[in-house]
């Protein structure tokens, strides 16, 4: 450490250059890393959800998740422990993996083994959807549509089809289906009746249904030099339409969907329903994903607010019902505040003790400094600005001005002792050098078994204490390059200058 005062003490605008660039590098990195309440706890889990419906609740676990989980056990690395649901209908399956395990590679696995076990399910099991879960991907805010014009349908389908679509634009962020409202939906009211004289089961209506509402490719047909798309249209365009859908021939006649059905333009079973201010309408929860911003989300979805209520119809009324960013700024400002006034007090506090504002410059400038430092630190760590860290760093405060403190009264004592500025400097580090590393050690050696904590714990403890020990390696660097190069910048050759009376004061009662 002697060598890099020496450096520093020949080359001053080196120290000053590397000053400058810790302050610019930290600030970039603050503008680049994530703001959030809480670190990033990364736990691989991965949600299976089957999809059945009108399968009872029994039977979804018996034919569709027991199977499910055994297929996993037997053919999926790294599973710590499996949990599942199921309820009518659907059957939701958490998968937890070993920490450390890559969640793509897990998720083709899984998506392997669901098409094998497809085989052994009930006929017409389609492939359940995959979704990585992460608990740092929460709700950040909750966009409410309603209208006293149009209908329940109209508003979730607009909120469904448009809406969403421009909000998938926003980088980080996720989207749920919308809550509340009716979806539309094409219902087929069979009349047991007429079937039964017409001679059709519901088979047959399932079967038409599915082979005469499509639209197949025919190929090319040229025609002098042109060439024109052909396709076989037997989809309806209308609902009307469906009603001449041809089922089976009896007698030669040809039976079709109207004669044994009603075919109406309707909606699904509700299963849900929201109210605003007592008035049906709807909701769309925006999730942010584990590596992305809530302040960034939630800012990028403000803005993009007006151009969609600009293209939205008439009568269609959104809010922002939910925003998480209010807690987040407001905890991030109540940390920063705290640590603006712990650097003002320990501020004082030199001035107060070493009687001179150039002293209180030299040792409150290395605050900043190891602030910076450390931001840029956990930057590279891949960290985020959260209560987590800034609690480091207000932690910090108080411990960063030790070295300097130590070092620049140390300087000051040897420079009172008849020496010159250089040679007080040069002593006056000297004879600190190893306690302060001794003491930095052991402050930093405190928090080592944080990084042995497991679980949850160890994503939300470890930022603290990394970002302590950065700020104070970083305090510790600087102690024995930027504070003697200001030292020999600000002091002069003979520094002993008059004490105040406040100061001269406070020293005849602080010697009492």
């Amino acid at each position: 450490m002697m060598g890099l005062v020496r450096l520093a003490l020949r080359r001053p605008y080196t120290s000053a250059i590397v000053a400058f660039i810790i302050m610019l590098g930290g600030a970039m990195s603050l503008t680049r890393m994530i703001v959030d309440i809480f670190p990033i706890i990364d736990i691989p889990v991965v949600l299976v959800a089957w999809n059945y419906g009108g399968l009872p609740a029994e039977e979804m676990e018996r034919r569709v998740v027991l199977v499910a989980e055994r297929s996993y056990t037997q053919n999926v690395d790294g599973i710590d422990k499996i949990e599942s649901q199921s309820i009518a209908g659907t059957g939701i399956i958490k998968i937890y993996f070993q920490p450390g395990a890559s969640i793509g590679g897990a998720m083709a696995q899984i998506n392997a083994v669901n098409n094998q076990a497809l085989r052994v399910m009930p006929p017409g099991m389609t492939p359940p959807a995959l979704l990585p879960f992460n608990a740092s991907s929460v709700g950040v805010m909750q966009m409410t549509t309603s209208s006293k014009t149009m209908s329940e349908q109209d508003i979730v389908d607009y909120t469904f089809n448009f809406i969403r679509l421009k909000l998938y634009t926003i980088p980080g962020i996720a989207l749920s289906a919308p809550y509340g409202g009716k979806g539309r939906q094409i219902i087929v009211d069979l009349d047991p009746g007429r079937m039964a004289a017409k001679g059709v089961s519901p088979n047959d209506v399932v079967v038409a249904l599915q082979t005469s509402n499509v639209i197949v490719p025919a190929g090319v047909a040229r025609m002098g030099e042109r060439e024109y798309s052909v396709a076989m249209n037997s989809s309806p365009a209308a609902v009307a339409q469906f009603a001449n859908l041809p089922l089976v021939v009896r007698n030669g006649i040809t039976v079709t969907l109207g004669d044994v059905a009603k075919v109406g333009d309707s909606f699904a079973n509700q299963t849900n329903i929201v109210h605003v201010n007592g008035e049906r309408a709807t909701y769309v929860t925006i999730l942010r994903h584990a590596d992305s911003s809530t302040l960034a989300v939630v800012e990028a979805t403000k803005a993009i607010l007006p151009e969609i209520k600009a293209a939205a119809p008439d009568g269609l009324d959104m809010s922002l019902d939910f925003d998480q960013s209010v807690f987040v700024s407001s905890a991030i400002h109540n940390v920063v505040e705290e640590a603006i006034i712990s650097s003002i007090l320990v501020s004082l506090m030199i001035l107060v003790f070493l009687g001179s504002w150039r002293n209180m410059v030299i040792v409150s400038a290395s605050i900043p400094l190891s602030i910076f430092a450390g931001i840029a630190g956990l930057f590279a760590f891949g960290q985020s600005i959260n209560l987590m860290t800034l609690g480091g760093l207000a932690l910090a405060i108080g411990l960063l001005v030790d070295n300097a403190t130590v070092t620049i009264e140390n300087i000051h004592r040897n420079q009172s002792l008849g020496k010159s500025l250089t040679v007080a400097i040069l002593d006056g580090c000297g004879e600190v050098v190893t306690p302060l590393t001794v003491a930095t050690l052991a402050i930093c050696i405190v928090f080592f078994p944080v990084f042995l904590l497991t679980g949850p714990a160890r994503f939300l403890f470890i930022p603290l204490g990394l970002t302590v020990v950065l700020a104070m390696l970083a305090s510790y660097v600087l102690t024995f390059t930027v504070v003697p190069t200001m030292t020999r910048m600000l002091l002069t050759e003979h520094n002993h200058a008059t004490p105040n009376r406040f100061v001269a004061a406070f020293e005849r009662g602080f010697t009492r």
